[in-house]
């Protein structure tokens, strides 16, 4: 992969923002090999992706930012330039369930995922050879439910540590305190079950076999302090009907979890994902 600087930006709407920005790289040498854009029409807001060959432009990340400050300050601007050289470091939290946390290692290690995985951390031992098989430093932090404040400040003790850019449940069934939600906020990647808050607690599987429900998914989101409703950032369905079992339940949930969960971690760490209130705008 060629070597790339992606600009992302989102600000009131107005004319002349894209003519300003493609005028700017492409009077520095710049290539634009990307470039999505989309106006908000309820809102106003504007969002902006592109993605600009760095050696086009002969000069640093850090000098870019600097010769496009007045740019962003003239149109009210919140941005990004983020260098492709600079890989993401992702922190990956599981309890017993391994598919998603699979999924993940081995997209990672085909180079399908462009980060570092920096730490596993799970409140269970259970999957521990898997992580240290793929040289990955696994933390074992038990939760205990009478007083888990403990836990989760040695787990964000362990975030802090792996300089991490991104976390990310893949399957983690334990909710993060407030504190955690705030710190880092748009870094938290969960996957869930479409079902809820319709097949809340155990087994949603077997309660959606019980309905007799067509359609099952999984939602991929940023997490927040409201649980499972922050801002959606891809979900998928498989169709059932009623020759299908709960077992063929759980397996179709779980291709669709993982399927749904690596899109939209890749989509994070390519600046693919834009914030935009409760919801995202997804240049995907």
């Amino acid at each position: 992969m060629c070597h790339r600087y992606r600009l992302v930006i989102s600000c009131p709407d107005q004319l002349g923002i894209v003519a300003r920005v493609s005028s700017f790289i492409t009077g520095h040498g710049g290539s634009i090999t990307e470039a999505s854009q989309h106006s908000d029409l309820e809102t106003g807001r504007f969002f902006m992706r592109y993605e600009i060959r760095a050696d086009s432009l002969g000069m640093t990340a850090d000098s870019m930012r600097d010769a496009f400050l007045p740019i962003a300050r003239e149109f009210d601007m919140h941005w990004a330039l983020t260098d492709t050289r600079q890989r993401r470091r992702l922190v990956l939290m599981v309890s017993r369930e391994s598919h998603c946390l699979v999924d993940l290692l081995y997209r990672w290690t085909t180079g399908e995922l462009d980060c570092d995985i920096a730490a596993v951390i799970s409140n269970h031992d259970d999957l521990r050879s898997l992580v240290e098989w793929h040289a990955i430093p696994f933390h074992h932090v038990p939760v205990k439910a009478q007083d888990k404040a403990p836990a989760f400040a040695e787990i964000e003790g362990l975030v802090e540590a792996a300089q991490a850019d991104c976390v990310v449940l893949a399957r983690y069934m334990q909710i993060l305190p407030p504190a955690i939600c705030q710190r880092y906020a748009g870094r938290v990647i969960n996957i869930h079950h479409s079902f809820l808050p319709s097949f809340a607690g155990a087994k949603p599987y077997h309660q959606a076999h019980e309905r007799g429900v067509k359609l099952i998914g999984a939602t991929c989101h940023y997490v927040t302090e409201e649980l499972d409703a922050g801002p959606i950032i891809e979900q998928g369905v498989h169709r059932v009907s009623h020759c299908h079992t709960p077992s063929d339940l759980v397996r179709f949930g779980r291709d669709v979890e993982k399927a749904v969960l690596a899109r939209g971690v890749r989509w994070h760490l390519e600046d693919r994902v834009l914030m935009h209130g409760n919801k995202t705008v997804v240049f995907a």
